[in-house]
């Protein structure tokens, strides 16, 4: 079994350096809930956003970003088109981008658009466990947002779903899921408040697609996703020590991901491989 290191914890430190160092520059497709949070979290981390989002830039951007999100929370018409424009110019360029399904199953508009993009192989899906599901063929997705399955019983659907794309699948919940289709990495970070704030979710994919930037297209992209999802919950286990609840522990987030450090990551990360 092939691995970026032994130590997968250390991997994840060095990543946030390198990132920080590389100010990525990644474009989001997103919904329009979460659009000014996840544009904040990509600052605090050390990423430029970019919410280039209409048809005929969005194509373009794509191929000049560090990497590219693809968010189907609210997907109007318009950003459908361009949905579809900037994942066909990521895949023809090489530019790593993030499909989050979200809500997908029972709603027929993103359902089908999910299905279409995958087409254009993302080296990413992001969902819970009843999204992963759904994209995969083999449910009917959860109550709306939310999951109405266990990340456990998303692992085949996972699985077979990263080895259709050739890329990630990033499972969410309690312990994160992450498998490229022959290794899975498990993180056991994260607070229950990042379910309580608009975003907590949408944000990470994002991350993952700053994170994704960091490789070259043959290279470790589970090693990748593993250190955003280390990143992100670690940053949330911080905040939600400071925080009182729901509205001080957003603005505490974005501080713990701006001071976020090695040391501290490596002190609290339960990321391992499987």
């Amino acid at each position: 079994m092939t691995r970026p290191a032994d130590d997968l914890t250390a991997h994840c430190a060095e990543a946030l350096v390198r990132l920080r160092e590389s100010t990525p520059l990644v474009q989001c497709l997103t919904n329009g809930v979460v659009t000014n949070f996840t544009a904040n979290v990509l600052l605090a981390l050390g990423a430029t956003p970019a919410m280039v989002d209409i048809p005929q830039e969005a194509g373009p951007f794509a191929k000049a970003a560090s990497g590219v999100l693809v968010n189907l929370g609210t997907p109007h018409a318009e950003q459908r088109t361009a949905m579809a424009e900037a994942a066909e110019a990521a895949a023809g360029s090489g530019t790593p981008w993030v499909l989050d399904p979200v809500a997908v199953g029972s709603l027929p508009v993103r359902t089908a658009l999910a299905r279409d993009l995958l087409a254009f192989a993302p080296s990413v899906v992001r969902g819970n466990a009843s999204e992963i599901i759904a994209v995969a063929g083999n449910g009917s997705g959860g109550r709306g947002v939310d999951a109405t399955d266990g990340v456990e019983a998303a692992a085949s659907a996972a699985t077979a779903l990263a080895r259709s794309t050739g890329g990630v699948v990033a499972v969410s919940g309690p312990v994160d899921l992450l498998t490229d289709g022959r290794r899975t990495v498990r993180v056991a970070n994260g607070d229950v408040l990042l379910t309580r704030v608009t975003g907590g979710g949408c944000a990470l994919g994002a991350v993952m697609a700053a994170f994704a930037s960091l490789v070259a297209a043959n290279g470790d992209r589970l090693a990748a996703t593993a250190a955003a999802v280390t990143v992100y919950t670690v940053a949330a286990e911080v905040a939600a020590a400071r925080a009182a609840g729901p509205g001080s522990f957003a603005a505490a987030f974005l501080d713990a991901l701006a001071d976020l450090d090695e040391a501290q990551l490596t002190e609290r990360a339960s990321v391992s491989w499987a």
